[in-house]
């Protein structure tokens, strides 16, 4: 090897980095983002009219808040799921040349949903306990957000991909 070695072009088996990767990757976050936010929306939405209906049967306004409450536990706990996935992704994207990123991934992973189930628990608690909200509305709330989380996700997804 001469001084033109040092002149040569490094040739490489890997392409370089490229801005349409990168442009793709930050096209499909920015598109995860906005799909959580209609998510959490749309669970808020569903909240406001489950409380709306429950109000309407039953005439009572405990139980409309407690629909309401639970509604937007869940809605909050969407919204914790939203915040902490985009966290990881950037997390994601700036810790992926270390060799025990994959660990951290997971205990992240575990760590965020130990902290989202914890979320729920104590809210729950609090609608429960200090309000003294009637149990079953609570948790009908709930479970009707966290229908409506799944739904909306699925939905929204597939309407995307058809648009897309």
């Amino acid at each position: 090897m001469g001084k033109d070695a040092g002149d040569m072009p490094q040739q490489c088996l890997t392409p370089p980095e490229s801005a349409t990767i990168i442009a793709t990757l930050c096209a499909v976050e920015a598109g995860e983002k906005r799909l959580a936010r209609q998510v959490v929306g749309l669970q808020a939405a569903t909240a406001l009219i489950a409380a709306g209906v429950a109000y309407g049967l039953n005439g009572t306004p405990q139980d409309a808040v407690a629909v309401l409450s639970g509604g937007l536990v869940s809605a909050l706990n969407g919204a914790l799921l939203a915040w902490r996935m985009s966290r990881v992704a950037l997390r994601f994207a700036h810790e992926a040349r270390e060799p025990s990123s994959a660990h951290h991934q997971l205990r992240l992973m575990y760590f965020y949903a130990a902290e989202r189930f914890l979320v729920v628990v104590v809210l729950l608690g609090l609608c429960l306990v200090v309000l003294k909200l009637s149990p079953l509305a609570v948790l009908g709330g709930f479970v009707m957000g966290q229908a409506a989380l799944l739904a909306a996700r699925l939905f929204l997804n597939r309407l995307n991909q058809n648009l897309d």
